[in-house]
């Protein structure tokens, strides 16, 4: 009771009208910290202890440094499956640590036996603390991410640590009193770290849960394309939201303080977030309306071709066929006008535009050229079937347009197109067709020309008679 009222006098309250924030007497703390050192850091048996914790550290990198290649080669060269393998890479570097409590261990029943006499308690609570990191990396290994896995195992070594070490109720005491009140309401930065932690636990979790219902509703045969999505994007979104409130309720937050800032903040971000919101709610719109799915063959104003992949919640994934992926924000696909190729029916015409030789058969010319076409590919339909037209009488030529279809627009068309024109020149080369290119015969007249040069030599004589 005494320190806590010890505790309080270092404590003041600063009262700005509704706002009050507690401060820290940092010169109390300053000295109270000097007073430990002096009374338990600086002692012999506090100095033993750390010599024999820094000589096991030495000895733990040395052996480490040792045998890592090794271990690592081994697994690199094994036929263990990739994530296996990654597990194991990640955990061989756990080797130090073991390492290192392994020779603390040793060390630590030399020191504490009769001959030596040494206290180990500051001992005993590094071994288990290094035996602390030891468990939550290895159960930390489910986690994929680097950063997230890090962060969640230096979060919780942090809290076993200082609970190890009887620190965790003074720690959490004074972040507890660093903080200010808006009202009667009072957020501390304990509550802040709190509230991080929480959250970021609860919205991995969301996260992995929404990729999970995701694939399952991807998998599901008995919905649409556009429904898996967009069912998928609603589950995420949900998650997400229940997990920020349950996180903030959980940490002690109250959120009520939010409402001081809703207005300003909530502008702020509305003008920040104002392209990415409707790029969402865009999204949203293409999956609801279904004017385009993910498999669709499209061709955007710009003349950008190719088919849909993916649509995330702010974009839209478009492969080219030269393997280019095209990110076009939702929005475009709202305001600008979109070729959609598949809505609807994957049935698509392509046109091919020739000309022959005034010596050849039109009507031969329409049969052969039908027949090239619809023998072109195997990707070409027969049903309905290629048609030939002639279109004009040309200055050099008989013009053609000769007509087909595929349904499988996402394979190419340009190469559709370059198998028929094939097939034309190979066709029309068999049966001694023509394919002219243009002409021009231009006249000269030698009368004409010598008038022309009459004229202009006259006036030069007449000029020189004058001077």
């Amino acid at each position: 009771m005494a320190e806590k009222t010890q505790e309080n006098e270092n404590i003041q309250t600063i009262d700005l009208d509704n706002i009050n924030i507690e401060q820290i007497d940092i010169t109390g703390s300053f000295y109270k910290a000097i007073q430990w050192c002096e009374e338990y850091l600086f002692q012999a048996n506090t100095i033993y202890q750390g010599v024999i914790i820094g000589v096991s550290f030495i000895v733990g990198m040395f052996i480490y440094r040792m045998i890592k290649g090794k271990v690592r080669d081994g697994i690199n060269n094994s036929d263990l499956p990739g994530k296996v393998k990654r597990v194991s890479l990640n955990i061989s570097k756990l080797l130090f640590p073991f390492i290192t409590l392994t020779v603390i261990f040793f060390m630590t029943r030399v020191a504490s036996s009769d001959l030596v006499g040494v206290d180990v308690s500051l001992i005993n609570g590094m071994m288990k603390v290094l035996l602390a990191w030891i468990f939550i990396r290895i159960f930390a290994q489910f986690i994929n991410n680097n950063a997230v896995r890090n962060v969640f195992a230096l979060g919780i070594w942090a809290v076993a640590a200082l609970s190890i070490f009887g620190m965790l109720e003074s720690a959490t005491a004074t972040l507890d009193a660093i903080g200010f009140t808006i009202g009667d309401s009072r957020l501390s930065v304990l509550a802040v770290i709190k509230s991080m932690f929480y959250l970021f636990i609860l919205l991995y979790f969301a996260t992995f849960v929404s990729s999970f219902a995701e694939r399952k509703v991807l998998k599901s045969s008995s919905l649409t394309r556009s429904s898996q999505v967009l069912i998928a994007k609603i589950i995420r979104v949900v998650l997400i939201v229940i997990a920020i409130i349950i996180g903030l309720n959980s940490s002690g937050v109250d959120l009520s303080l939010f409402a001081v800032f809703g207005g300003a903040v909530g502008l702020g971000i509305g003008f920040g977030l104002q392209k990415g919101i409707s790029n969402l709610f865009s999204g949203m719109l293409l999956l609801v309306d279904r004017s385009i799915e993910p498999g669709d063959v499209i061709e955007l104003e710009n003349g950008t071709f190719g088919w849909v992949n993916r649509m995330a919640a702010r974009y839209t994934e478009i492969v080219t066929r030269d393997n280019k992926s095209f990110l076009i924000p939702n929005e475009e696909f709202i305001t600008q006008r979109v070729v959609n190729w598949s809505h609807g029916n994957s049935l698509i015409r392509l046109e091919v535009q020739f000309g022959v030789h005034y010596n050849s058969n039109p009507h031969d010319v329409k049969r052969l050229s039908q027949e090239a076409a619809a023998h072109a590919h195997d990707r070409i339909c027969k049903d309905p079937e290629p048609v030939c037209h002639l279109t004009e009488f040309g200055d050099s030529s008989l013009n053609f347009k000769l007509r087909f279809w595929i349904k499988d627009a996402e394979r190419g068309v340009t190469n559709m197109r370059a198998a028929v024109m094939m097939a034309l020149w190979d066709t029309f080369k068999e049966n001694n067709i023509e394919i002219p290119y243009p002409h021009r015969e231009i006249y000269i007249r030698k009368e004409d020309t010598l008038d022309r040069n009459n004229e202009k030599t006259v006036p030069t004589k007449k000029a020189t008679k004058n001077s």
